[in-house]
């Protein structure tokens, strides 16, 4: 299992730290370094932290984990892809949702009904404007050309049966099987899922598999790891807010260990650790946890 780092985006964090994080992810070991998106959060743009480190990495691969695709463009999303895959020398994989914050879509206009099947409408049209087509009749195709054929790869972030059927039908792999504690079991099931999916879709070419978790190390590492759980999930209400606070568990060093040993048992492709401060020692700290 190759294992991945998320820029902190959703924490406060300014230049220098993006400067850090970027060229200490890129000298290794991780796999990829992925930016997350939220707009009612104070986190930076996507689009602007991808760019920022497709400039300032010259190695590691760049995912979105996730882009909320249905409240965006697709044109428009289309070329800011293809931007970075330029920028990035063909690095890019991209991850796309549908969400569930319906305020996110409300703040940039975004249409928040009938999200999956204009997801599955969207990423064929992003195919079409890479492959040179005019968006419309008489208009000139939109540009660039991104630099992997076809463009880059598509992974979908879905938890459901039904949302990783239909994924199966057009992504190169799911980024799902979601938990706070990195249970092997929970895992492991939802896999499963994603496997029996692909069969049933007559895919012969296996999926890829991947996973997210939080975790925290270093100084107050327990309140860090709570206070984010529950500042990202209380937009859901105050339950879950609580929900996600009491049960996350990747705060000590052997907490994470157990978290990636048995995301890894469960069969993951690449898992993606998501950091809870900006502090680049968060870095050196998880080096030494994991023994890489």
């Amino acid at each position: 299992m190759q294992i991945a780092m998320t820029l902190p985006t959703m924490v406060p964090h300014d230049r220098a730290d993006t400067l850090a994080w970027c060229r200490a992810v890129d000298t290794g070991p991780w796999s990829s370094l992925a930016v997350p998106e939220r707009i009612t959060f104070p986190s930076h743009s996507l689009v602007v932290e991808l760019a920022a480190a497709a400039a300032l990495t010259e190695r590691v691969r760049l995912w979105t984990t996730i882009i909320v695709l249905p409240a965006h463009d697709a044109v428009e999303v289309a070329k800011q892809m293809a931007s970075v895959d330029r920028l990035s020398d063909g690095r890019l994989t991209i991850g796309v949702g549908v969400g569930g914050r319906e305020h996110d879509y409300r703040a940039i206009g975004g249409d928040f009904s009938d999200r999956w099947a204009r997801m599955d409408e969207q990423v064929a049209t992003m195919r079409r404007i890479w492959a040179g087509e005019p968006p419309f009749p008489g208009a000139d195709p939109v540009g660039p050309p991104p630099v992997q054929p076809g463009g880059p790869p598509f992974i979908a972030g879905a938890l459901g049966p039904k949302a990783i059927a239909r994924a199966a039908r057009w992504a190169d792999g799911v980024d799902g099987a979601w938990t706070l504690d990195g249970d092997e079991a929970t895992v492991r099931a939802a896999f499963d899922v994603i496997r029996a999916a692909w069969t049933d879709a007559g895919r012969t070419d296996a999926p890829h598999l991947s996973t997210s978790i939080w975790y925290g190390l270093g100084p107050d590492a327990e309140d860090r790891l709570r206070r984010y759980a529950y500042d990202y999930l209380k937009v859901f209400g105050e339950e879950a807010g609580r929900f996600g606070a009491d049960s996350v568990a990747c705060f000590t060093p052997d907490a994470l260990r157990r978290a990636v040993d048995g995301i890894a048992a469960a069969g993951a492709d690449e898992l993606f650790l998501v950091p809870t401060t900006a502090d680049p020692a968060e870095l050196d700290r998880t080096r030494d946890a994991l023994g890489i």
